[in-house]
């Protein structure tokens, strides 16, 4: 193990479940990286990814941001094309871009789509799925309010989806946010993931939550008092 691994190993206790203020706080005293590291958030929800009325997905907008600059890019036509630059889109364009990125480019962070490009944005499946940048009227990405998608992508949107083996992966700001931007970040991920529970689940919809830094293990919460129970 790294010296960095053993010192988090010291802070943290593998068989005891943390308050969320507790776990933070234990992140914020971990060995700092040679970079900002991302805090994360691991949930093990209590579905099945192969039923689609099990699917859980969605966006959050977060309190604080992300940390980091959101590169927007948006495939529209006409009046919304300059609607969406106001908003500070960093890019706007139809088939031009649609070819650029149908080449290779991919230097961007989210996707909007006004609706009457999905016809020619539909050939960009390939592409953009894979990397879950591909626009979604359930993610708000594909909408007529332009303006709004791209001030909400800018000021900390982020999109959740359950994986293959049920879980889900965010990343919910740096580490070095204050504890308390921190904590109201994760409280408002985790809280919006637990309001998204599929009508057809039952029990308990979170079994598992841990909360990281990119280069950190994991600490448990204690689902009891994060009122999970």
């Amino acid at each position: 193990m790294s010296k960095r691994t053993k010192e988090f190993g010291k802070l943290v206790d593998k068989n005891k479940v943390y308050t969320l203020e507790e776990a933070v706080a234990v992140l914020k005293k971990a060995p700092v990286a040679k970079f900002d590291e991302t805090v994360e958030v691991a949930l093990k929800i209590n579905a099945d990814p192969k039923q689609s009325d099990q699917m859980v997905r969605g966006t959050v907008n977060l309190p604080h941001g992300t940390g980091k600059n959101v590169r927007v890019l948006v495939l529209c036509k006409g009046e919304g094309a300059t609607a969406a630059k106001e908003a500070g889109a960093d890019y706007v364009g139809e088939a031009d871009l649609i070819t650029k990125i149908t080449s290779g480019w991919m230097d961007f962070d989210v996707v909007i789509s006004a609706p009457d490009m999905m016809r020619d944005v539909g050939k960009l499946g390939r592409v953009l799925g894979p990397r879950g940048l591909m626009p979604n009227p359930k993610t708000g990405t594909v909408t007529n309010d332009l303006a709004r998608a791209v001030k909400e992508a800018k000021a900390g949107r982020i999109e959740y989806k359950l994986d293959k083996q049920a879980n889900i992966n965010v990343g919910v700001g740096k580490i070095s946010f204050e504890e308390k931007a921190i904590l109201e970040n994760i409280s408002t991920v985790i809280h919006a993931i637990d309001k998204s529970k599929p009508q057809g689940i039952k029990g308990r919809f979170i079994k598992h939550i841990s909360v990281s830094t990119t280069m950190g293990p994991g600490v448990k919460l204690d689902l009891a008092k994060l009122g999970m129970s």
